[in-house]
């Protein structure tokens, strides 16, 4: 059967990893995300094929000795990449040691074409598998559809390598020569043009879907506080007050509001006002039940949902969260910050016209009696109860 011609395939790949490594290139993400290690990792693999193609027109030396350590370096900068991505230390030891590992042997075997491939059988294997051990040691929920595309690059050159590296051990392959046409060198040299688009597409899609996570993060999340946003309160509302209208189950609302934010502000400066914003935050979030729930309503109000929660209990929880937020105050530039809240409430039984709005204006009404009946304290308004229905005339 025809081959494919050695030099054409080795050519194309370098062509493959030039055209990953720019179009990378061209992309700047905003923070440090391994592309730009990606890109050089490309740019390593296209010297590595384009001296691989000059084989017997420039040295052995360079188109062996350092184009396999090219080649070495290129997962080198694969494993980089995966750690930068995930915010992680780049281990030199783990990329530095199999590159020089490399450049020995190939130069010790420099004179025998088989014992470099059982080499490259070795050595490049055990680099990607590190490679896979970094990216799958923590699920990366976030970014699963480019770690698994990328994961199916890297296993299948993991597989050739291995599988041609003990062929050649075992004398089951021929071994003329790298430019010498034959099944296993049409296989090796096709699966790595493949591999390098699959795996470059894979680590632009984990890229692609950690800004997709991130973009459905902060669509429903306060970028300051971390707590769901308005929309985000009012959508669980909405489906919260819909349910316990059908069970008949009590629900309460409670809305919180920093006292005097706007002096904190003017005395302290803006970044205080962050400060004081996220110490609320923080202990609101850490003394809530796990079925409720606490966002930023605006500016400096909170807002908390309390599902199957009578009024009586709704008002022992505000005056908790109102007492540990007057006793723990904020720290901030090396200076304590105190901070009261106060809080209205609203809840009870809900009818079947009840709406959430009516629980969110009674909360507000209870707030504003909490202002004016001097700030840090908690103040309250019950749903009323639904009229009987008239009795029918007697005539």
């Amino acid at each position: 059967m025809p081959f494919l011609d050695v030099p054409t395939m080795l050519l194309m790949t370098a062509a493959a990893s030039l055209t990953m490594a720019a179009s990378l290139g061209a992309v700047r993400p905003g923070r440090r995300e391994g592309i730009s290690l990606w890109a050089l990792g490309l740019m390593m693999h296209t010297s590595t094929y384009v001296l691989y193609a000059l084989r017997g027109l420039v040295s052995d030396w360079a188109s062996i000795v350092l184009a396999n350590t090219l080649l070495s370096g290129t997962f080198a900068m694969v494993l980089a990449a995966v750690h930068q991505f995930q915010g992680r230390a780049l281990p030199w030891r783990r990329m530095t040691v199999p590159v020089a590992a490399t450049a020995l042997l190939f130069a010790f075997f420099i004179d025998d074409y088989r014992a470099r491939i059982i080499t490259a059988g070795v050595v490049p294997p055990l680099q990607l598998g590190m490679v896979l051990w970094s990216l799958w040691r923590e699920r990366p929920a976030a970014s699963l559809r480019g770690a698994t595309l990328l994961s199916v690059g890297l296993v299948m050159e993991v597989l050739l390598l291995g599988v041609r590296g003990m062929l050649a051990a075992t004398r089951d392959i021929p071994v003329e020569g790298l430019m010498q046409g034959n099944a296993m060198q049409s296989i090796t040299f096709m699966a790595a043009f493949v591999v390098v688009i699959l795996s470059s597409l894979g680590f632009i899609l984990m890229g692609k879907d950690r800004s997709d996570a991130d973009n459905r993060y902060f669509a429903a999340h306060d970028a300051l506080t971390g707590l769901v946003n308005r929309r985000s309160l009012i959508m669980a509302l909405e489906r919260d007050v819909a349910r316990a209208v059908r069970l008949r189950e009590p629900y309460a609302v409670m809305l919180v509001d920093i006292d005097h934010f706007k002096s904190v502000n003017d005395s302290h400066g803006h970044l205080a006002g962050d400060s004081v914003l996220r110490h609320v935050a923080d202990l609101l979030r850490t003394r809530l039940r796990a079925q409720d729930l606490v966002g930023r309503y605006g500016g400096e109000e909170f807002m908390v949902l309390l599902p199957h929660t009578p009024l009586g209990g709704a008002l022992e929880l505000a005056e908790t969260l109102r007492r540990s937020v007057e006793r723990l105050p904020c720290v901030g530039g090396g200076k304590e910050i105190p901070v009261t809240v106060s809080i209205g409430v609203c809840g009870g039984p809900l009818q079947p016209a009840d709406g959430w709005d009516r629980l969110v204006q009674g909360a507000d009404e209870a707030l504003y009696a909490a202002k004016l009946a001097g700030r840090n304290r908690v103040e309250s308004t019950a749903l009323a109860a639904p009229r009987p229905a008239p009795a029918p005339a007697v005539d």
